[in-house]
């Protein structure tokens, strides 16, 4: 084996949150070798955010001529798969090749090594037969897999994740979905929108069951509309496949599915990266890291591995409380309270913050706003395509939000507002006193509030 190449820093894992602390700690005169074994960047913009939201995009596109009849007119929608395939392949991911990253990060003066990356002590990773010992420390950002359910008969099948999903340059007649969170409902809502028959499986008793129960209330609504099957309550026994997918439920119904989708959750990737020889547990569910991301001495993780939010903006966030850490500029620590996600369904559906029952649990004296969207100015406006909510959740004792949810048309944009609040403990006394543009989505915000006193 080579002998062991000094460096500053390693970043095992160069995904969103990875590449972001490499690059930057690479900008700052460090030196930094990162190390990624698939394609620099991550799930993000090769089959999650990008491409999935192009073909959100797409679908919303079709859901719009739809709806003319009766507001301006008369259209015809003829849905063609091949132009949304082509913005994938050419614009989001240059055909699932990464050297526009690779050659951002080499250019900001970081060293890439592709390959896999096992920590073999302190300071120390080993990539191949080349070792590394980073005198700084190490980062682990090696992100998450998509979690495969041991189901009877499904290993072997030729089922597809997220990816295949993504990639399928032609869609199928009708698809499968096991699991109704937010990737499960967002490709659903997309594919059937093209014309595919699908039917959404969840094993909870609703959909999105990790938000608001008006936020799953309008994603079955939603995809209902648009023509998809939600079961809910019931859990996949069995899979067979004999050139199409045969499913076999809990309750004993038999589904049929030229494709299967599984979107039944994500787990960090810790097993074989050597968390055993830094005193961390390889078999842990996420890492632990303190107010500034270390996970240990001169160890520090960001982004999915620490169970924060599987979100870009989460990876982003914690990238940039590491790399203050690293070198030493202090500034925020890392603070969860106002935690945005959205689900980009139609109606769009953005919450930050704790859910009502959350909020309940954590002992606060709970006050709730509730605010049909169709009820606002702008919805009544908007007509169709108008479903939604707006709902803020108050602590009552502080007399600050501590929650919210914006549930409709642009409901990602609109949850900004709540985030600030949240974040800062904006007294609600002041946010009553705001001045709410007329007519917008966002002014229904403003009658909420004033049932929160």
């Amino acid at each position: 084996m080579a002998e062991a190449r000094q460096v500053d820093v390693v970043v095992v894992g160069l995904g969103v949150g990875g590449e972001e602390v490499a690059g930057r700690l690479a900008a700052a005169g460090l030196n930094v070798v990162g190390v990624e074994q698939r394609l620099v960047g991550g799930e993000c913009p090769y089959w999650g955010c990008i491409p999935t939201k192009i073909m959100v995009r797409a679908g919303n596109a079709l859901a719009e001529a739809r709806r003319i009849p009766g507001l301006a007119g008369a259209s015809t929608v003829e849905p063609d798969w091949a132009p949304v395939a082509k913005r994938i392949r050419d614009e989001a991911t240059d055909d699932w090749n990464d050297k526009v990253a690779v050659d951002r990060f080499t250019g900001r003066g970081g060293t890439f090594v592709r390959g896999t990356a096992t920590i073999t002590g302190p300071g120390r990773v080993r990539v191949g037969e080349q070792e590394y010992a980073a005198t700084r420390g190490v980062v682990v950002a090696a992100g998450t897999a998509a979690v495969i359910p041991p189901i009877d008969g499904l290993s072997g099948t030729p089922y597809w994740t997220n990816r295949e999903a993504v990639e399928a340059a032609t869609l199928p007649e009708s698809m499968l979905v096991l699991g109704g969170g937010a990737i499960g409902c967002e490709l659903a809502q997309a594919y059937a929108r093209f014309g595919v028959r699908v039917t959404v499986i969840e094993g909870s008793p609703r959909l999105l069951s990790l938000e608001e129960p008006e936020s799953s209330e309008v994603a079955a609504a939603a995809l209902t509309a648009d023509g998809v099957q939600v079961r809910t309550g019931v859990r996949a026994r069995h899979v067979a496949h004999d050139g199409s997918f045969r499913v076999t439920l809990t309750d004993d119904t038999v589904l049929t599915g030229e494709k299967l989708l599984v979107a039944t959750g994500r787990a960090a990737r810790l097993a074989g990266l050597g968390l055993e020889h830094v005193g961390l547990d390889p078999s842990a569910r996420f890492l632990s890291t303190d107010e500034r991301m270390r996970a240990g001495d001169r160890i520090w993780a960001v982004g999915d591995v620490t169970g924060n939010g599987a979100f870009t903006h989460m990876a982003m966030y914690e990238a940039d409380v590491a790399v203050r850490d690293i070198l030493g500029q202090g500034g925020p620590a890392a603070d969860y309270r106002a935690r945005p996600r959205v689900t980009f369904l139609d109606p769009e559906i953005g919450a930050v913050g704790m859910t009502e029952q959350q909020a309940r649990d954590a002992g606060l004296d709970v006050r709730v706003g509730h605010v049909p969207l169709n009820r606002t100015s702008r919805g009544f406006i908007h007509g169709p395509g108008n479903e939604g909510f707006l709902k803020l959740v108050a602590d009552r004792g502080r007399g600050v939000l501590v929650g919210g949810t914006t549930a409709g048309q642009s409901g990602g944009e609109m949850i900004g507002a709540v985030s600030v609040a949240v974040h800062a403990e904006v007294p609600i006394e002041t946010l009553l006193g705001q001045i709410w543009a007329y007519p917008t989505f966002h002014r229904g915000l403003g009658e909420a509030l004033k049932a929160l006193v």
